[in-house]
């Protein structure tokens, strides 16, 4: 879904508060479960929020972090838009999006991913796998499964907006029951529009990291200054479009979709016609090219599409990488032992 633009505005959503009351207590009574724990230490990737806040390059930034430090870690999601419920671990030599979703396909790049809507079952299944410690993309307010550490992410220009829960506003549950159960927060972005949350995270003694989304340089220099169509179908199509602004792109024109959005043979064609008749370079995200990726109806585009590659980078990045490194030395745990 497209996120509503009352959700941030300070005084939206009143009409539908009743509604968002009775969604919160009940996501913020789930948060209170206890979960199961995998034997093996969790790391989770989440936000706040309805939407995209940067989780997917965030877990690959902790995945690499871990690599480094020689640990085998395992990324766990859910695999939003796919069909397959798993647990399946994911190949990205056959598997597709429509079979594992966009998000596992570009995890899977990098380290073992397996795709499970039982995020226990899929936990089991990496520690089957050999797996040192899981990585999860989302599930932050899922009771399923235990979390050695949480790690919010919020997106620094929007904040939470309006304050309010789903639907009357974008927060997944309401944001002293989701505080207290975060072991992190990471502003992405500047924060403009979170610098209340982030003084309620350090009040309540939660670390608080900055980070923004650097694009790759090398897919910058390529396109040599020429000007570029932007299309996405992510959470937020205009961080991307900003991300590109930033960093000098000359974005001439600009297409949004929804999240996880499957393209249309027409949806393509049109995105080639506007391209040509402007002279303009195609450009997209990793996931869009994912979603394109292997689908005969969109081949054109997906071919004539320029991907740009963008990584999570973390200001306060020894302190981050430590306290990363830390849940790697936490003792294994009965896997049915509560929390």
């Amino acid at each position: 879904m497209r996120a509503p633009a009352f959700w941030w505005r300070p005084d939206g959503g009143f009409l539908l508060s009743p509604l968002g009351g009775i969604y919160g207590a009940i996501a913020a009574s789930r948060l209170q479960s206890p979960g199961r724990s995998a034997g093996i230490p969790v790391i989770c990737v989440g936000n706040f929020t309805v939407g995209g806040a940067g989780k997917t390059p965030a877990v690959l930034a902790i995945g690499r972090l871990l690599l480094a430090a020689h640990e085998y870690p395992f990324f766990l999601t859910r695999g939003y838009g796919g069909r397959l419920a798993g647990p399946v671990r994911v190949d990205p030599a056959s598997h597709t999006a429509a079979d594992v979703g966009d998000e596992a396909l570009l995890l899977a790049r990098l380290a073992p991913t397996i795709v499970a809507h039982d995020r226990f079952a899929g936990a089991e299944a990496a520690r089957r796998g050999g797996a040192s410690l899981i990585v999860m993309d989302d599930g932050f307010q899922n009771p399923a499964l235990r979390k050695d550490l949480a790690i919010v992410l919020i997106d620094g220009r929007r904040g939470v907006g309006n304050g309010r829960s789903f639907p009357a506003g974008p927060l997944r549950a309401p944001l002293d029951a989701q505080m207290a159960r975060a072991g992190a927060l990471v502003i992405v972005g500047p924060d403009t529009g979170a610098a209340d949350v982030a003084r309620l995270a350090q009040q309540r003694g939660i670390a608080t990291f900055h980070a923004r989304l650097q694009p790759n340089p090398q897919t910058l220099a390529a396109l040599g200054g020429r000007k570029v169509l932007a299309f996405a179908g992510i959470a937020d199509p205009q961080k991307f479009f900003a991300t590109l602004t930033d960093a000098g792109v000359a974005v001439a024109q600009t297409a949004s979709f929804a999240d996880h959005h499957r393209y249309t043979a027409a949806e393509a064609q049109a995105l080639l016609a506007r391209a040509d008749a402007a002279s303009l370079v195609l450009l997209t995200t990793e996931k869009d090219s994912a979603r394109l990726a292997g689908d005969p109806a969109v081949a054109a585009l997906a071919g004539r599409a320029s991907v740009l590659p963008v990584r999570l980078e973390v200001a306060e990045a020894d302190a981050f990488r430590d306290m990363v490194l830390r849940v790697t030395k936490q003792p294994a745990r009965d896997a049915m032992a509560p929390r």
